[in-house]
């Protein structure tokens, strides 16, 4: 017996169904329909966008975030509603594995990352804002060493388009409304699920619902959202970073071309931490812009390559249903294919080699499990300036490269993550005063380390409020 599941439009808060849907590749049970927001629709609805932020007003900071705590625990336990269903959370993992391709496992750590920030909000808030007490959020006003001061929100509401392969960036829009901004989701095709899931558990917990828009839309109507809310974040490629540039209104998160940095003081100390190596490429899937796609080390290149694909290598696809699955199928067979492709186009080029093919059983690009599948590859690359060298795919990859440890900084290029490995005090001033990274680890940590007080990408808080 088939079931359709329909995904409607949250209108800030009122479920509204449209005649433009959306069918999902699912399974042969379960038809899954989104209804499509077209751009005046969304506009109509900003028009009200005033009632929202009432809404919000009405309530305490400290009372919002209770309820976020609160819905944390409906979130990860709870039974909430999917348009005319009703989905548990194993519903939902078996949902979203089912568009994503995602394997049970890595939709259960997400949800876990989520539940994480859900749960910690104040602390993630407190990171955000330095400590600054939450009713600021209801004074405007704060004592900060004697001196009143005073920050007020700059955006009516905040817009956010979301990708469809890394479920736990939710968690980066989540201190919005608690600092009461209205919000407004695009989720991404194939990741309406868990958008929806955040936002039906904050309003059981007590959120007025129309602090919430929740919009499958086209290209064009994520860009009414971006560009109408006051403040947006996007998700994306390096292509949707060059799109919306111009707007200072708008931040990107695109691809993040993470790294760890060994210095020359962990040169003989890298053999004790080849596991952080591998988890730190091949964490959820490889899927996340702070996995690790570069590692640069003063001297022993092919020794670390050499360890570290051998290890990689032995990541093998299983079923998504798998208690051990690591790995993520591709939803699109053809990008699959086309970046298989590209790798190998660019392996032409001298001065690399795929180190994972000396240990691989088969082909990097594989059918298994009724999915497609790229299997994990480390490229040891001889020239910091070949093409392979300092890039980034959908699955686990990266590329290690040799070079003085004096020239690391100038070379690596904006960077989202960086993993210095050293106890160099002079090196760790510079890694510290470079513009070009975002976020700094000291020591043999991976780059996919997460600290709930440290802000992922940017400043929330800075971007939503401007201190007068």
């Amino acid at each position: 017996m088939n079931i359709e599941t329909h995904i409607p439009i949250l209108r800030l808060g009122e479920e509204y169904r449209s005649l433009d849907t959306v069918e999902l590749e699912s399974s042969a049970e379960n038809t899954v329909c989104t209804h499509t927001a077209n751009p005046g629709l969304i506009r109509r609805d900003l028009i009200k966008i005033e009632k929202s932020k009432a809404a919000l007003e009405a309530v305490p900071a400290d009372t919002l975030a209770g309820y976020c705590e609160a819905a944390a625990e409906l979130f990860l336990h709870e039974e909430l509603p999917v348009g005319n269903s009703i989905h548990g959370p194993q519903d939902y993992i078996e949902s979203l594995s089912a568009l994503t391709k995602l394997p049970h496992t890595l939709v259960k750590m997400n949800m876990g990352k989520i539940y994480a920030a859900m749960s910690q909000i104040r602390t993630v808030i407190g990171g955000l804002t330095r400590n600054l007490p939450l009713d600021l959020f209801d004074r405007g006003l704060s004592a900060v060493d004697d001196l009143e001061v005073n920050f007020y929100p700059v955006a009516d509401a905040l817009g956010v388009s979301l990708p469809s392969n890394a479920p736990a960036v939710n968690s980066l829009w989540l201190p919005a409304p608690v600092l009461k901004i209205p919000v407004l989701l695009k989720p991404g095709r194939e990741d309406p699920y868990t958008p929806l899931r955040i936002v039906q558990a904050l309003i059981a917990a007590g959120f007025p619902k129309e602090a919430f828009g929740f919009y499958p839309t086209t290209h064009e109507g994520g860009d009414t959202i971006l560009m109408q809310c006051g403040r947006g974040i996007a998700f994306g490629s390096d292509a949707t970073v060059r799109k919306y540039a111009g707007f200072p209104s708008i931040q990107v998160h695109g691809t993040g071309r993470s790294k760890v940095l060994i210095g020359d003081d962990y040169v003989g100390k890298w053999e004790d931490h080849t596991r952080t190596l591998v988890e730190s490429i091949s964490a959820n899937g490889g899927r996340s812009c702070i996995n690790t796609s570069a590692i640069l080390v003063p001297s022993g290149r092919d020794e670390l390559a050499d360890a570290v694909a051998r290890e990689l290598a032995a990541i093998e696809p299983l079923p998504r249903d798998h208690e051990e699955a690591l790995l993520c199928g591709f939803s699109n067979t053809e990008w699959a294919g086309s970046i298989n492709d590209l790798i190998d186009e660019h392996l032409k080029v001298e001065g690399a080699e795929d180190v994972t093919a000396r240990y691989r059983n088969g082909s990097r690009l594989v059918e298994m499990h009724g999915q497609t599948y790229l299997r994990p590859t480390l490229i040891s690359c001889a020239d910091p300036g070949h093409p392979l060298a300092n890039t980034e795919f959908m699955f686990p990859f990266a590329s290690v490269t040799e070079m003085p440890q004096s020239r690391m900084l100038s070379e690596i290029g904006e960077t989202l993550v960086v993993s210095g490995w050293t106890e160099d005090a002079g090196w760790i001033r510079e890694l510290m005063s470079s513009p070009d990274i975002e976020r700094l680890n000291i020591g043999p940590f991976p780059t996919n380390r997460v600290q709930w007080e440290q802000p992922h990408e940017g400043n929330l808080f800075e971007f939503l409020f401007r201190r007068r």
